[in-house]
């Protein structure tokens, strides 16, 4: 505003107004008066109380005629239909009487209220009380799988789910002519997998090639290599069924040039049966050093195997004739070998006396006129009553491959060892890292399955890869979880029986599940003194028989094996060497590939 002109009006931005000489005097404005509000005459209404019904039945709706009192709110939950108040279920009920009018203003709450609260809060906690308990919070699957028997019947069942049994891998082991395969075909036949037809054309042709008593072991020993000389020389596979159990027959060879064959057979097996004949002089020769029969009962028990049945054969025989003092001569003369490879012999072991030619004492219990002291079970009602293993059907997917062969497509055979798989899945074969695609499943009976699990011995149709590709000691893995492939790895030895020193640069077969690899102990690192049974801080120099050690192996090419703690299928092995078992091992250690291999591997590319 220019000085020179008091009467100039003032300019503001957005506002105009008058220089503060022209604005008129401000008259002062009475104070506000307070608003009076009239008293309260009548008795504030009770407070809604609000019903919450989860899971009940529905309420009945309030009268019409009578004026209907405040709102009641309950929590019911998942419990019975709440009584209802008189005038919401009686129509003929009076209507409440009006509230007093008191001279006084009454106060802001009021005390009806609180009952209502408090009866609100105790229905609360006797619904809450009643409902939630421990009955209706099961949900675990035992539960569920018995609620399931509840509701249905068997027949229901059955047919919904099928009737699957459970299943188990036995192995047939012992010295060379203790009727291994003697006894699996008369399994066959008394449980009806092989018919009477069958069995009297083996037995005229059994005959007429002048061996009359092999008749029964042709059903296993199926070609004619193996008939002409009455000797198993490949794992013979069958199947039979009980009504209770699945089981698949592994008749591996006795002879020790077979002894390979007969690895392979056991790291499919859950349960041993280590046949042993009673004749005279027959047992001796097995047991003896060069005999079978020690060094299967090692083996077994290092492929895994946790059961054994000694079945005590040929108790027929006339030089034994269901003798108890032969029976008994056996029992203590094999209980503390057992007992020293590492089985429990009151919980692991069961011996059982048999005649595998005539069928005493497999199916049907013995009678007494025939063997009056022995009151046990028979060979198949022992197994069906015997503990089932472990099975781990919820770990990573892992196959590793027994057989493999070209039928219409590539096939490969092996036991699943963990995990389980369904048609069509695409899974990774190690070590070659290729991906395949399951086409089928076939089972034992050769039927095609869609699904198979932990412990389950069977027959893979795969699209996505040749047969020339894939060897014996492969492993199926799951893509996301595959099995370790490596070259180098630390495992504990037990030197069973060597006639020299074992120092660095030992070479020898090494057998682990299906596989067959020869390796060589690239370094000696520890020993374990038998005294304390400490490691030592200095590498010993060489081993010999009776030690334990630690030492580093090494293989040409990488081999699919696990640590004995993470997978205790893939983590034991045996050394082998002049068809003599040399010692048995775990991992304990996987060296992965170093820098030099990753070098190496870049140094070979090539740019097309």
């Amino acid at each position: 505003m220019s000085k020179l002109n008091a009467n100039a009006f003032s300019f503001v931005p957005g506002q105009f107004r008058v220089s503060p000489q022209q604005q008129p005097p401000q008259q002062a404005q009475p104070p506000l008066q307070p608003v009076e509000r009239p008293p309260q005459t009548e008795a504030p209404a009770p407070a809604p109380t609000i019903t919450l019904n989860i899971g009940g039945s529905k309420p009945t709706p309030p009268s019409t005629r009578a004026p209907s009192p405040p709102p009641t709110i309950s929590l019911n939950i998942g419990g019975s239909k709440p009584a209802s108040s008189a005038s919401a279920t009686d129509p003929d009920a009076a209507p409440a009487p009006a509230a007093p009018k008191p001279s006084t203003p009454a106060p802001a709450v009021s005390k009806p209220a609180a009952p209502a609260k408090a009866s609100a809060s105790s229905t609360v906690g006797t619904v809450a009380a009643k409902s939630l308990t421990l009955e209706r919070a099961k949900t675990d699957t035992t539960a569920v799988a018995q609620d399931v028997r509840n509701a249905a019947d068997e027949e229901t069942l059955k047919d919904l789910f099928g009737h699957v049994k459970q299943h188990l891998n036995v192995v047939f082991i012992g010295h060379v002519d203790a009727g291994k395969s003697t006894m699996g075909g008369n399994l066959l036949y008394l449980t009806g997998m092989v018919d009477k037809r069958t069995m009297e054309k083996y037995e005229r042709e059994a005959k007429e090639a002048g061996r009359d008593s092999w008749y029964l072991s042709w059903a296993l020993d199926s070609t004619p290599q193996e008939r002409a000389k009455g000797k198993t020389v490949e794992v013979g596979r069958a199947y039979f069924e009980t009504d209770s159990r699945r089981y698949t027959i592994l008749d591996a060879p006795g002879h020790k040039t077979y002894v390979p064959s007969m690895i392979s057979g056991a790291a499919q097996a859950d349960v041993a049966i280590l046949v042993i004949s009673a004749r005279k002089g027959e047992f001796e020769t097995g047991f003896e050093r060069g005999g079978q029969t020690r060094e299967h009962i090692m083996l077994v028990k290092t492929a895994g195997v946790q059961k054994v049945v000694v079945v005590i054969n040929k108790m027929d025989e006339p030089t034994v004739e269901w003798s108890k003092a032969r029976y008994d001569e056996i029992k203590d003369k094999l209980t503390p070998f057992i007992k020293a490879a590492g089985f429990n012999t009151k919980t692991d072991v069961t011996f059982i006396p048999v005649s595998a030619y005539t069928g005493a004492n497999l199916k049907d219990r013995i009678g007494k006129n025939v063997c009056s002291w022995w009151d046990g079970p028979s060979l198949l009602e022992h197994l069906d009553k015997m503990p089932m293993a472990d099975r781990k059907i919820g770990a990573p997917f892992m196959m590793p491959i027994s057989e493999k062969y070209k039928d219409m497509g590539t096939i490969v055979v092996g036991k699943v060892e963990s995990g389980h798989m369904r048609k069509g899945d695409s899974l990774l074969l190690m070590p070659n890292k290729n991906i395949v695609e399951i086409s089928a499943i076939y089972n034992e009976m050769e039927d095609e399955i869609d699904t198979a699990f932990c412990g389950d011995n069977v027959r893979l149709r795969l699209r996505g890869v040749d047969d020339e590709d894939i060897s014996p000691g492969f492993v199926l893995t799951s893509p996301t979880h595959p099995v370790h492939a490596v070259r180098q790895f630390e495992a504990q030895l037990a030197i069973l029986d060597h006639k020299n020193i074992i120092c660095a640069g030992y070479s020898a077969v090494m057998h682990c599940h299906t596989l067959a690899e020869e390796v060589t102990l690239a370094a000696l690192l520890h020993y374990f003194d038998k005294a304390t049974g400490r490691k030592s801080r200095k590498p010993p120099q060489f081993a010999k028989k009776g030690q334990k050690i630690v030492a580093l192996i090494e293989a040409s090419e990488p081999v699919c094996v696990e640590r004995f703690v993470d997978y205790p299928q893939l983590g034991r092995f045996t050394l082998r060497d002049e068809g003599k078992t040399i010692a048995i091992g775990k991992i304990t250690k996987l060296i992965e590939p170093g820098l030099e291999e990753a070098i190496d591997a870049v140094g070979n590319l090539s740019v097309a």
